[in-house]
């Protein structure tokens, strides 16, 4: 797939305040640190597009772009507040946990949420619980395995593993999966095409 065009729209502080849902949308989201606005911004080849900060929790929004790929196919691609690290209240961190799985679960349009894990590290009690609830959902979902670059290869096969080998015990059939580096660009040529053949799939 390859991406003319990306722009930012809007943000929104609800999921009823989102574009008309017109078009695919696909949505990111992980721990306030697993570098999901860096993710984006390789997949759409726009250094600034989404806004990256040293600072977690800086999306505090869902965030819409709109992307036009191919023969002008055009989609919405979501950046939505991370979980986990962010330094904010309880009544900040519930309200966007509110946010999100309102989002998640009314979004009628949503084709795929993209969950991003930190490669770095061995599976999380945190990823696990959520990607559990997105089975309950009913949500179609793809796991992504970000900052591959910052390990030691042998270090993100036995990451990826031993969480794959976590949620085995919980799925008779296990999610698809994407190993991806921002710096690099890992995983972006496979991400896209699978997002594209989920667009021809409409």
């Amino acid at each position: 797939m390859e991406i003319k065009e990306a722009k930012y729209i809007i943000s929104s502080p609800s999921v009823d305040k989102c574009p008309k849902p017109d078009k695919p949308e696909y949505a990111f989201l992980g721990r306030s640190n697993v570098g999901k606005s860096s993710l984006i911004n390789m997949l759409c080849g726009k250094r600034e597009l989404a806004k990256v900060s040293a600072n977690p929790g800086k999306t505090q929004l869902i965030n819409h772009f709109e992307i036009t790929s191919g023969k002008n196919s055009k989609w919405y691609l979501v950046d939505l507040p991370g979980y986990g690290f962010a330094i904010v209240s309880q009544k900040q961190r519930k309200s966007w946990e509110k946010m999100i799985n309102d989002y998640v679960r009314q979004r009628e349009n949503l084709a795929n949420l993209f969950v991003l894990v930190d490669s770095r590290h061995e599976p999380q009690k945190k990823d696990i619980d959520f990607i559990n609830k997105l089975g309950e959902w009913q949500i179609p979902f793809a796991i992504v395995f970000t900052k591959s670059d910052k390990n030691k290869p042998g270090a993100t096969v036995r990451n990826v593993n031993a969480f794959m080998v976590a949620l085995s015990r919980t799925w008779t059939q296990l999610p698809v999966y994407f190993i991806s580096s921002a710096l690099k660009g890992d995983g972006r040529k496979e991400i896209l095409q699978f997002i594209e053949n989920l667009n021809l799939a409409v």
